[in-house]
């Protein structure tokens, strides 16, 4: 015979599984300090720049 599953708790542990996984997501997009933003900005003006200057005219 198969177990009784409660669909009820089944779909509220799938619910709660899955929001825990989007709050996984939200602090690795936004939990970053204004330094750790300001210096990838910086990073990355530095880079356009040096492509910027490395760029050949036709």
């Amino acid at each position: 015979m198969s177990e009784i599953v409660n669909l009820r708790a089944a779909r509220k542990a799938k619910a709660k599984s899955e929001e825990k996984a989007q709050a996984a997501a939200n602090r690795v997009a936004f939990g970053r300090t204004k330094a750790e933003k300001s210096a990838d900005v910086a990073a990355k003006t530095h880079l356009a720049r040096a492509l910027d200057q490395a760029r050949r005219e036709p």
